[in-house]
C-alpha cells in the first residue's frame, strides 16, 4: 500500500544537511588536492559522480558506496603516488636486483646465465602473450567482483576483505619507499643507470596489444604511477588475497578458478617483463604477511570491530 508520508521520510533521510555537508566538503577537497597534487584528470571527476550518485540514490546504494570506499581510497593513495616519486627519498635499486635474480634463478640459456625474464623474452609464443594478457587484466576486476559478491552474501567478511586489501597495499606502499626497484624491462630499455620521470612501459604485455590491435595496457600504463616499484608486485598479492577469502567462506570450485587466476598472473608477471620471481615472492610474503597480522591482531580487536565492520554491518 503507497504511504506518501514514508516516501517524504526517506527523501528527508537521504539528504539531511550532515550528508550534504559531508560529501560536498569531501568530493571538492578531493577534486581541488588532486588538481594541485597531480592534474586534472577526467577519472577524478568520474570516481566523484559515481560516489555521490550512488551515496544518494537510495539507502541500499548508500551502503553500497559505502563499503566500496575503502577501494576508492586505495585508488586515491596509488594515484597520488604521482606527487610523491619513491626515487625522491631513497635510492633505486637496479642492478642489485637484477643480479639477485641471476643468483637465486638464474637460468642456463645459450652458454650464458639469464634471468627469466630474459629467457621468455627470447622465447615468447602467441598463446603465452594472450593468456599473460587474460591474467593481468583479473588483477583488479576479479578482487572487485569478488569484494560485490561478499558484500551481498556476507557484509562483515566484504568488510574483512577489504580492509585486508588496503591493508596489504599500506605494507606495499611502504616498501616501495624504503626499496625503490626498477622493474626487468627498465634494464631491457635503459641498462642499469637511474632515469628520472622515465614513463610507464608495456613491456611484454605490448604483444597481447598488438595481437588484438588494441591500446589496452598501453592506456593502463601511460597512467603508471611509479615506475621504480616493482617490488614487492602487488599484482602478485591480490590473487592470494581473494583465494584465501575464497577458500575462507567455502567458495568450492570457484575457488579453482581463483587458483588459476593466482598462478596464472604470478607467471604473466615475469613473462611479460614487468616483475622478477623476486618481486613476485615479495608480494606473496606481503600478502601472507598483511593477511596474518589482520586476521590474528587487527579484526579481533573490539574498538576495531565495533568502529569498521559492525556500524557498518548493523546500519
Amino acid at each position: 500500500m503507497y504511504q506518501p508520508a514514508k516516501t517524504a521520510t526517506t527523501y528527508t533521510s537521504l539528504f539531511t544537511k550532515k550528508d550534504i555537508l559531508f560529501t560536498t566538503i569531501i568530493s571538492l577537497s578531493y577534486l581541488l588536492l588532486a588538481k594541485i597534487l597531480i592534474g586534472f584528470k577526467v577519472e577524478q571527476v568520474v570516481i566523484v559522480l559515481i560516489f555521490n550518485s550512488l551515496y544518494y540514490a537510495s539507502f541500499p546504494t548508500r551502503k553500497f558506496i559505502t563499503g566500496f570506499s575503502v577501494f576508492i581510497v586505495f585508488w586515491i593513495i596509488f594515484d597520488s603516488m604521482k606527487a610523491f616519486p619513491n626515487y625522491m627519498y631513497n635510492t633505486v635499486h637496479i642492478g642489485s636486483l637484477y643480479n639477485a635474480e641471476k643468483s637465486f634463478f638464474g637460468i642456463h640459456f645459450q652458454n650464458q646465465i639469464v634471468t627469466p625474464n630474459e629467457f621468455w623474452r627470447q622465447n615468447t609464443n602467441t598463446f603465452f602473450d594472450i593468456i599473460s594478457g587474460v591474467f593481468y587484466l583479473c588483477w583488479v576486476p576479479v578482487p572487485l567482483i569478488f569484494a560485490g559478491y561478499l558484500f551481498f552474501k556476507n557484509r562483515e567478511q566484504f568488510m574483512h576483505f577489504s580492509l585486508t586489501f588496503l591493508f596489504v597495499n599500506i605494507i606495499g606502499f611502504i616498501i616501495y619507499y624504503i626499496y625503490p626497484a626498477a622493474p626487468p624491462w627498465y634494464v631491457q630499455h635503459y641498462g642499469f643507470q637511474f632515469i628520472a620521470h622515465t614513463p610507464g612501459n608495456t613491456a611484454g604485455l605490448q604483444r597481447f596489444d598488438n595481437f588484438f590491435h588494441a591500446g589496452i595496457f598501453n592506456s593502463l600504463y601511460a597512467k603508471s604511477s611509479n615506475v621504480f616499484a616493482a617490488m614487492p608486485s602487488l599484482h602478485s598479492s591480490y590473487p592470494l588475497i581473494t583465494l584465501y577469502y575464497g577458500i575462507k567462506n567455502r567458495l568450492g570450485a570457484i575457488n579453482i578458478v581463483f587458483a588459476i587466476i593466482m598462478f596464472g598472473i604470478w607467471f604473466a608477471a615475469v613473462y611479460s617483463s614487468h616483475h622478477y620471481i623476486l618481486d613476485v615472492l615479495a608480494g606473496i610474503t606481503c600478502a601472507i604477511a598483511g593477511i596474518i597480522i589482520f586476521q590474528k591482531w587487527i579484526a579481533p580487536n573490539g574498538k576495531f570491530h565495533a568502529t569498521f565492520v559492525e556500524k557498518f554491518v548493523n546500519d
